[in-house]
């Protein structure tokens, strides 16, 4: 039994220290020469100093944004994959089975970062072709921040929030039964899906402010974290939700520069 209880902290440790080493990877990667890779603002750039090799900034954007959900998703995750793995820690495939489970999670989110990748790319070439767009820029920042805003008021985002919240009912109504392996994997699959329904407007708050900002990135995780997690993070919707309206109407209304770094 004790040999079970150290074995998931060990993996636990091993899963928080996958966190922290993708934390320090994006800080390399930002200050290093390939750290426009990370920058939404420059994948044009980008794109033309590679020869219009599209398939090429897409794949290293999306796996840039890929460990950075990886570092600010999963942390807020933990208590389920720490519920799971509880609730398989007699079988023998236990360690598996968490990997299947969190392969699965970030899978949904890499695939969120492929359609993100695609609007942002469509964004960009529409501000190229449209003259308003190009001046005023900072409509995009300010109906980024107002649509993060009102989906804080939603019924769906209530809803994935709730599912995120319970964990163990979560675990129960999906996994079990016959093919246990697939069945982990594809738990991890729904628990991203909801969590993508509950966080993916504040997850695009990043092009408005600059996809690789550290800073920004540790707020809207912690964030999103205490509003998955705490006993009290479902009250913080609203006045989050408030704040981001009332953020947009400033923007919109001052037209702030630099309000999208598009």
């Amino acid at each position: 039994m004790w040999a079970r209880v150290d074995d998931r902290r060990l993996f636990t440790a091993l899963l928080v220290g996958l966190v922290l080493l993708a934390w320090v990877v994006l800080w390399a990667w930002g200050q290093s020469p390939y750290g426009r890779f990370l920058s939404h603002e420059q994948l044009g750039e980008v794109e033309i100093g590679l020869g219009g090799d599209t398939a090429l900034v897409a794949l290293a954007f999306v796996g840039g944004w890929t460990l950075m959900t990886f570092a600010m998703m999963l942390p807020t995750s933990l208590p389920l994959i720490t519920m799971f793995q509880t609730m398989t820690s007699r079988r023998d495939d236990r360690r598996l089975l968490a990997v299947l489970l969190v392969l699965g999670y970030v899978s949904v989110w890499a695939l969120f970062g492929v359609l993100a990748h695609a609007g942002d790319l469509g964004l960009h070439q529409a501000v190229q072709r449209s003259h308003w767009l190009g001046d005023h820029a900072w409509a995009i920042g300010g109906a980024t921040l107002l649509l993060a805003g009102v989906y804080q008021f939603t019924p769906l985002k209530y809803h994935c929030l709730d599912k995120c919240r319970s964990p163990f009912s979560f675990i129960s109504e999906r996994w079990g039964g016959s093919r246990e392996r697939l069945a982990s994997f594809r738990l991890g699959i729904d628990h991203g899906i909801f969590c993508v329904g509950c966080c993916w407007s504040l997850m695009l708050l990043m092009f408005a402010v600059g996809t690789g900002n550290l800073g920004w990135m540790l707020a809207l995780g912690t964030v999103m974290a205490i509003e998955k997690n705490m006993p009290w993070g479902r009250r913080l919707s609203a006045p989050l939700g408030l704040g981001l309206v009332a953020l947009a109407l400033i923007v919109i209304a001052t037209g702030a520069p630099g309000a999208c770094a598009c």
